[in-house]
């Protein structure tokens, strides 16, 4: 049997409008509209080995419209990758390795998970940058180990979203060579065809951002995709974006062209038309050998890693150094320095405890351990002297100047989320990144990836509460910390002074899937009374900072963050009065739940159901740990703008206040 390129993409068009059928739902418009030009990608020029799919200097390929995930599975499949026939039967089915939408971990070969459209992108943005900023610190004259492309798969609705244009712009300006994006450009959108919402001049919108675009391209012309990819390699000095015109669902004689074989299956009467118009004869999931042999990319990718295996053994003769360090970095661990670093920070706080905002505390924790984290890459939204996330020693990134570890991401939150999400996913390098935490709003869904896919990443907050002051509602965060909390696989960190604030780093960098977030303090906190019990017990998530003193408690009040010394104080004085009173503070509520039952009943004893949470947002999670004859002194309405002080007071967050509504109880 003679192969045709049409052949090779036809079978990408068959495996994925069987799958969809099998399974009753997905999108085949977008996987047989790109199906030429993924063949021609994947078998000229993508550099990937299916039997290794972690290769570090592999090509990283992505589908930011993840939507069409029957196209990588078919491409994942044919190429040789562990991910059968059965496994596509699978398409859609609890627990299989072909979920809806593309999913990092679940499926070998996915890079990231992709659906929220534009977020891919952004990813290919973060891989992009950090093939060039490890490239640049470890390569070598003659011995570059770190060379590779990233290609991004996207659509309409991601250039639609405005992650879009914080991510482009950004790789616009860094200059990122080596990031080649094909535009599905194919005029469909869920709701029909898109000229009424989406009239823009992509090119010239790309342009502006600094990018080479190739416009007009034929994207069932597989002669004029080979052109353009190879015009896109050559680029030195910029990204570039492959204009690609193709029709939605190409092959299906009614369908193609519609929104109607966008997110539903073409059903058996027009796939059965489908394959006589493609020529293909063979049965569902059904694919002749000679297309397999042609796809089949395990003898290449097998030799293209060998050859840089023995580069990498050269490099690691002459650079022991920092072939071992770059094998720490790819393996994600933290280094032994990191330790040292920390214990002496914590032990510094303790001799000469400061009373300082958490902000600030953070700062001197980066400061620490920067030099004993080489792979911290830094940043924050425009935030860099408020979130007190650059150290000295840290070189900016800039435009064409990727030789550095700390990156000004501009007033681009949502951007900044997902590129760091990239940087992760990547490997060798931990990202950390700031803005105010009413911000967190604005990064959520990228976040939320963060936690879906298990990076580890670290998110600065800082202007944790109502405690900033004039600014007023519209930056005082009310809701976020809760909402936040209500993320899986997310440890949310209200740390009460210098400490934990150190405490909540540590346990931060040493996370392996799963990432952090740091919500601190614009004024200053009061140190706490800390003891090596105590500090164990912060590394728990909640522990018992203060007990009550001659013997079982009468009550307890939890807290976090600047609240903590409202309790404290509410302790003294309800100590002189008799009620003697536990005081629990509760920085990461996450990691408290995460422990034994023993070690929470310790905290919390049962029998003691006289409880008060006070912390300065929303109430409702807190009765989880009052139960329903405590209380919760919060805040649900929004705040106000006035000095903190004031603020405080007039919200109830006062000693005499929480001493009444306890002694209430």
């Amino acid at each position: 049997m003679t192969v045709t390129r049409s052949d090779l993409a036809n079978a990408i068009r068959v495996l994925s409008m069987d799958a969809i059928e099998k399974a009753k739902s997905g999108h085949p418009g977008m996987p047989m509209g790109m199906a030429d030009i993924a063949e021609v990608l994947w078998n000229d020029f993508l550099v990937h080995n299916p039997a290794d799919p972690h290769w570090p200097n592999r090509d990283r390929f992505l589908l930011s419209n993840g939507h069409g995930s029957m196209l990588q599975y078919a491409l994942l499949h044919l190429t040789g990758y562990d991910l059968s026939i059965d496994d596509l039967k699978q398409f859609r089915q609890w627990h299989s390795k072909t979920p809806g939408h593309p999913e990092y971990r679940d499926t070998p070969g996915v890079e990231t998970t992709t659906g929220p459209l534009g977020q891919g992108l952004a990813n290919g943005v973060g891989m992009a940058l950090a093939e060039q900023i490890l490239g640049r610190h470890f390569n070598r004259p003659d011995h570059e180990i770190i060379n590779h492309y990233t290609y991004v798969f996207l659509g309409d609705g991601c250039l639609m979203e405005g992650i879009s244009h914080e991510a482009c712009s950004l790789a616009g300006v860094w200059g990122l060579n080596k990031l080649i994006c094909f535009y599905d450009d194919n005029n469909i959108s869920i709701d029909g065809h898109v000229d009424d919402w989406f009239a823009d001049d992509t090119p010239a919108r790309f342009r502006a951002y600094g990018w080479h675009v190739i416009p007009g391209v034929d994207g069932h012309d597989p002669e004029a995709v080979k052109k353009a990819i190879l015009e896109a390699r050559a680029q030195t000095t910029k990204p570039t974006l492959i204009c690609c015109k193709t029709v939605i669902g190409h092959g299906s004689p009614n369908k193609a062209g519609t929104h109607d074989v966008h997110g539903a299956p073409l059903g058996a009467e027009e796939i059965a038309l489908t394959r006589k118009n493609l020529g293909w004869s063979g049965e569902p999931f059904e694919v002749p050998e000679a297309i397999y042999r042609a796809f089949d990319a395990r003898g290449k990718g097998e030799q293209a890693q060998a050859e840089w295996k023995e580069r990498f053994a050269k490099y690691r003769e002459l650079f022991p150094q920092d072939a071992a360090e770059l094998e720490r970095r790819w393996a994600g661990k933290a280094s032994p320095e990191f330790d040292r670093a920390i214990a002496d920070l914590i032990a510094e706080f303790r001799k000469d405890p400061p009373k300082i905002a958490t902000r600030v505390a953070s700062g001197k924790c980066i400061q620490a351990v920067a030099k004993a984290v080489p792979e911290f890459v830094g940043g924050s939204a425009d935030l860099t002297p408020s979130n007190n996330t650059r150290w000295k020693e840290a070189l900016d990134i800039g435009k064409h100047r990727l030789m550095g570890n700390y990156i000004h991401y501009g007033v681009r939150e949502f951007g900044m989320a997902a590129i760091m999400n990239g940087m992760a996913l990547y490997g060798g390098l931990l990202p950390f990144g700031g803005t105010f935490l009413i911000f967190s709003d604005y990064a959520r869904n990228a976040i939320r990836m963060s936690a879906l896919m298990g990076l580890r990443v670290i998110y600065i907050m800082t202007h944790d509460s109502i405690g900033l002051g004039e600014d007023g509602p519209t930056h005082q965060p009310v809701e976020q910390v809760n909402s936040l909390r209500l993320v899986p696989n997310l440890h949310v960190w209200r740390p009460a002074d210098a400490v934990e604030t150190a405490t909540a780093w540590e346990i931060s960098v040493k996370q392996e899937r799963t990432p952090s977030l740091l919500a601190l303090s614009r004024q200053n906190l009061a140190p706490l009374p800390h003891s090596d019990a105590t500090i164990a017990g912060a590394r728990r998530g909640g522990y018992v900072l203060k007990d009550a003193e001659g013997g079982e408690p009468a009550g307890i009040l939890i807290a976090t963050g600047s609240e903590v010394e409202l309790a404290l104080a509410a302790q003294a004085r309800l100590a002189e009065r008799g009620v003697a009173v536990r005081v629990v503070s509760m920085p990461c509520v996450e990691l408290f739940d995460a422990q034994d039952a023993n070690y929470r009943e310790s905290v919390l004893p049962s029998k003691v159901t006289r409880r008060l949470a006070i912390e300065a947002g929303t109430t409702a999670l807190w009765y989880k740990y009052v139960g329903l004859q405590g209380a919760v002194i919060g805040i649900d309405r929004f705040g106000a703008s006035a000095p903190a002080p004031v603020i405080f007071e007039k919200l109830g967050f006062t000693v005499d206040h929480i001493v009444d509504t306890f002694q209430g109880l």
